[in-house]
Order: C-alpha cells, then structure tokens, then sequence
C-alpha cells in the first residue's frame, strides 16, 4: 500500500508545474539580418539576462535556451527559432517540457503604439497586431499571460511599416538603448520575484 503511495505522489510531482520556475520569452526573428533591428529587441533583453546571470544559451528544439537560479526562483530564457509569426509552437512546447505554469510566462516584444523608450507590463490583452502574440495566443489558449511591450515608436512614413519595424536602430535610439534594454530585463525579474501586480506598480512609469 505504501509503495503505491510512493508512486503515485512522484508521479504526480513529475507532471505538476513547479510555482518556483519562470519562463522569459524575447520575441524575435533568427538570423544576422535581423540583429540590431526593432523587431528583435526581445531577443535583446533575454540576451542581457542571460550575460548578467552568465548563463550560456543552448540550442535545443524550436528555439536557444538558457537558465539561470535569481532570489531562489529559476528562470528559463527562450529565444524562439520558429521566426515571429509562429512563436507560438516554441512557447507551447517550452511551457510543457518545463513544466511551467502559464502565469509564470512573461513574453517581451517590440510595440509599434508605444513611444520609443515607453514600455508596459500588463497580465493579459488583445495581440495589438502583433503577428508573434497573435500564434502565442492561439498555440496556448487565449491571451491570459503576461506580456511586456517595449516601446519602437511609429516614426516611420505610409506604407513603410515593414521597413521600419525590421530595420535597423537609429543612432539616437541606440544611444539610449542599452539602458532601456536594462530597464526592461529588470522589470522580467521583478515579476519573476515580487509578482505580476507589484511589477506593474513599479516599473510602467516610462
């Protein structure tokens, strides 16, 4: 009888998702063509977490991956390889293979309705267009996650949105990136730490 037991609380305990692991998702396209452009400064911001922590990026199924432990809490960095549009598939499988509970998911991407420099840290909400939201929504059943939106700006002329969001900074934005890529990874760790709601109340000032 005791052997049973034994059995069925391991096996519970491997298939239930730990409260204590995290999963930050930067947002962005693979490739040398896309560094450095506003579409990928998820990829940024995940990839200051991780030189912070020195925790060394792995390539693995649908996307790179790095890990590192923050104030008895682990964080799970991903960096899609699926390309923005289906982001979606990476995050479903990373969420499952690690046993991450969808609350504890913070997906980071690039916002044209943003002011370059603004960002916004909400719990859930509609894609905005987003094309990277809109296959994460889809993939994982609805919009109920955590997602910070880094500010682009829409300096950018009709028909040219394209060309804006996949093109490169410009030298005064990259003057000031550095800081707001550091602003945005640690706002990623307050809400890894002090919680959704605090995280808000902190960090959506810019």
């Amino acid at each position: 009888m005791f052997k049973k037991w034994f059995q069925q609380f391991f096996q519970q305990a491997e298939t239930e998702p730990d409260p204590m692991k995290y999963l930050i998702v930067g947002l962005g396209n693979i490739g040398a063509k896309y560094d450095n452009t506003r579409h990928n400064v998820g990829f940024d911001v995940v990839d200051h977490l991780a030189k912070e922590f020195d925790a060394e990026w792995k390539v693995d199924n649908l996307g790179s991956v790095a890990e590192f432990k923050h104030k008895g809490r682990t964080f799970v960095l991903l960096k899609p390889s699926t390309y923005m549009n289906l982001s979606g598939k990476s995050v479903r499988y990373w969420l499952q293979k690690q046993k991450i509970q969808k609350s504890n998911l913070l997906v980071i991407l690039d916002d044209l309705n943003l002011d370059f420099g603004k960002q916004r840290l909400r719990g859930k909400g509609s894609d905005g267009g987003h094309n990277g939201l809109k296959d994460i929504d889809r993939m994982i059943g609805g919009n109920n996650y955590a997602r910070l939106r880094f500010g682009i700006g829409n300096d950018y002329s009709k028909g040219k949105q394209v060309d804006f969001v996949l093109g490169e900074w410009s030298s005064e934005e990259q003057d000031q990136l550095g800081d707001l890529v550091k602003y945005a990874a640690d706002t990623a760790k307050s809400f890894g730490t002090i919680g959704l709601q605090h995280t808000m109340n902190k960090f959506n000032k810019k």
